[in-house]
């Protein structure tokens, strides 16, 4: 099996979307059955409901395919581990990455119906997808009260319903992309950083919680579906090589269907620091 990148695709950022339907419910428990590993067969045989089983087990399948068609490996022999917070990482290889670069990074998100993977070579990534109808009678303020200050107020300034909601939901999935791409998840407080959004789409703005600076990361919003957000946070290197443009592919990845091309965003600004922020310990 050949990867998608012979080069090593270090300018690329890798993003598969696809929803529980790309891949029949036989189907991908026949795949997990012969892909997934010990630890993950043992989380699936865990849910209680036959919903989240299927929705995990359409998601481990469709990371092990990405890592397999980005490196050539087969699915089944992708050896993954895992952080102290829980966040999967590919064991590279002895002989190295075939197609080159030093390492990959990967990212899974799901929920309710509908998954996306993010990959990219010698830098990190986080990814999150949410979807807008989620909030049902409780709505976001839940959400809201994890916010930095400065967003709290702005979301206070738009109008109650579906134009709130939404900018909530944005700054939400960009919230938990950035703590997955430094490996901390909720172990990092939302109100330590801050995101300034475009009205309708972007990041014009970011202050990043103590220990990190602004210019260190890309921010890119993405609508794969009505009423579905998905949000990326993308490592820029010290020597300012790395990803500049972005493959959205749709579906299940059986076969080698042409992606979407966008390219990366242009720098955010950053934004004024806080006084008195946490210092955050990073971990890997």
């Amino acid at each position: 099996m050949s990867a998608v990148h012979p080069d090593g695709g270090q300018d690329t950022v890798g993003i598969w979307f696809c929803p529980n339907e790309g891949l029949d419910e036989a189907t991908s428990t026949l795949l997990a059955r012969h892909w997934l590993d010990e630890h993950e067969r043992e989380t699936a045989g865990r849910f209680l409901f036959d919903r989240d089983r299927r929705q995990y087990l359409v998601a481990h399948c469709l990371v092990r395919r990405v890592l397999s068609l980005e490196t050539g490996i087969p699915e089944a022999e992708a050896v993954l581990w895992r952080s102290s917070r829980g966040r999967p990482f590919l064991q590279t290889p002895p002989g190295g990455l075939p197609g080159g670069g030093r390492e990959l990074d990967f990212n899974l998100s799901h929920a309710h119906g509908f998954n996306v993977v993010a990959v990219t070579r010698d830098c990190r990534v986080g990814i999150d997808i949410e979807r807008l109808d989620r909030g049902g009678e409780r709505g976001f303020d839940w959400i809201v009260e994890s916010f930095a200050p400065e967003e709290r107020s702005y979301l206070a300034g738009l109008t109650a319903g579906g134009r709130r909601d939404r900018a909530t939901l944005r700054l939400w999935t960009l919230k938990e992309a950035y703590a997955k791409a430094r490996g901390l998840g909720l172990g990092l407080p939302f109100d330590s950083f801050a995101f300034e959004l475009d009205e309708e789409q972007g990041v014009v703005g970011f202050r990043p919680p103590d220990g990190d600076s602004a210019d260190r990361w890309c921010f890119t919003e993405l609508a794969p579906r009505p009423q579905v957000l998905v949000s990326l946070a993308v490592e820029r290197r010290p020597d300012g090589a790395g990803p500049r443009r972005i493959e959205v592919h749709d579906g299940f990845p059986w076969g080698r269907a042409a992606p979407r091309d966008i390219p990366l965003p242009r720098p955010h600004r950053a934004l004024p620091p806080r006084a008195g922020r946490p210092t955050i310990k990073e971990f890997v």
